[in-house]
């Protein structure tokens, strides 16, 4: 039981590790506070900023008591993803890990710098996606491989019922 749990938590600490060498290589770099960060392709910009709201830079508050109280609900949302990963198996286990792991990147930048610094720019001409880092990444595909487990369940018992 140990052991399983050690190979869970590993999987979180490489990729909060993944996304803290990221972030630090990014920041300590003088190029990405210039306008336009630097150029990697022709669709792929790394231009620091600095999030204070949560996904995407929603919820940005001027106020520190909103900045906290989203940070605690953040915090709490972390504990119930845990409480749920530790009840879940195989695919939706590393899915849920993926989430915490992230999770834990981000929620680490909002207590250290009191905001998440964002890099990864991709954009074609002119237009620009919202501007992300590692930890979103993981969070994303563990919730988009959540999304897809939960729609291959759903269809899989629909198609038991017949």
């Amino acid at each position: 039981m140990v052991k399983k749990h050690l190979i869970d938590f590993s999987i979180i600490i490489f990729i909060f590790l993944i996304d803290r060498v990221s972030k630090l290589l990014i920041i300590g770099s003088p190029e990405t506070y210039e306008q336009h960060g630097i150029s990697v392709t022709s669709f792929l910009n790394f231009n620091l900023i600095w999030n204070e709201g949560i996904a995407f830079g929603l919820f940005s508050f001027d106020t520190k008591l909103y900045y906290n109280l989203l940070t605690i609900i953040i915090c709490l949302i972390i504990l119930i993803i845990i409480w749920l990963m530790l009840k879940s198996k195989r695919f939706e286990k590393i899915s849920f890990l993926m989430i915490i792991g992230g999770s834990m990147g981000n929620i680490y930048d909002r207590i250290y710098y009191s905001a998440v610094p964002d890099f990864i720019d991709i954009h074609f001409n002119n237009y620009h996606w919202f501007i992300f880092n590692v930890a979103d990444i993981f969070i994303t595909l563990g919730i988009v491989f959540l999304i897809c487990i939960e729609m291959f369940n759903s269809k899989k018992k629909k198609n038991e019922s017949y």
